[in-house]
Formats: structure tokens, C-alpha cells, sequence
């Protein structure tokens, strides 16, 4: 396993994405890319919110035990993953995932598989509000497949 640092959390309130990011680029300048993703609720199709649940005891601990299988994977110099639960409406920040690497290829990666694992192992349940009605999101094919891809 490589010396990367990882700050993984998970939030019920507000995810301040551009100030995340820039506090994790600045602790790693010997890094010669920083690689993120910032997942957001959808807007349109009559979306109206976005409520994430979890279980306690299991999330947390699942999210660093996905980062350190990320870190064995590729040579970091850190790691970063930030998730919310709770409502949320269109518009507004669910997951940022940053990857800060000496070489680009590392960050890439690293980033989209901590995705694809967050999104299809899925430790949250999701349900979606729209035109008044809920209803309970099941993992797409597309989904399955991304994560198949690391076997």
C-alpha cells in the first residue's frame, strides 16, 4: 500500500465543492495532476429533490475501506472523498471524489474506480422526488458494468 493520504467523510449538510477542492490541491503541490469529480443532483425530467439514506455503522467505515483499496491500487499522494446524505434539490453537490497523483494516468484512474465503487456498491439508498410522487433508484445496467470493468 502507498503512503497516500485520504480524507474520507460523509456529510448531512452543505458540500462547499470549490473550497474542498482547493484546500485538498494545496496540500499536495509535488502532485503533477489533480483529477475530480462532483456528482450533482440531476435537474429536469420533473425532478423536484433527492433524498440519500444510509446506515450509519456501515457507510463511513465502507467509504475508508474503499479508499484504502484505492490507494493499493495506484501510486497517490492523496485521496479525497466527500459524501452527503439527507435531501437535496436539482442543482446541488452529492459526491466529490479527487484523486491527487504524480502522473495524471494514477489520478484518472484512481478517481473512476472510487466512483464506480460509491455509485454500484452502494451503501445509500436513494429515492427521487418527482411530479410529486417518490420513488426508491435502483442501480442502472450501465452502473453494474462500470464496476465490472475493475474485476
Amino acid at each position: 500500500m502507498n503512503a497516500a493520504l485520504s480524507d474520507v467523510r460523509l456529510l448531512t449538510g452543505w458540500l462547499d465543492a470549490p473550497s474542498e477542492l482547493g484546500a485538498f490541491t494545496a496540500k499536495y503541490p509535488e502532485a503533477g495532476g489533480v483529477v475530480s469529480f462532483l456528482g450533482q443532483v440531476r435537474a429536469g425530467d420533473g425532478v423536484e429533490a433527492l433524498e440519500l439514506r444510509h446506515y450509519a455503522p456501515l457507510t463511513l467505515p465502507a467509504m475508508k475501506e474503499l479508499a484504502a483499496r484505492v490507494r493499493e491500487r495506484w501510486t497517490l499522494a492523496g485521496l479525497l472523498i466527500v459524501h452527503r446524505s439527507g435531501m437535496m434539490v436539482p442543482g446541488e453537490p452529492i459526491v466529490l471524489v479527487a484523486a491527487a497523483a504524480r502522473h495524471r494516468r494514477d489520478a484518472f484512474a484512481a478517481a473512476d474506480y472510487a466512483m464506480d465503487h460509491l455509485k454500484s456498491e452502494s451503501w445509500f439508498w436513494k429515492r427521487e422526488k418527482a411530479k410529486g410522487e417518490w420513488h426508491w433508484i435502483e442501480p442502472r445496467e450501465q452502473d453494474i458494468s462500470d464496476l465490472a470493468r475493475w474485476a
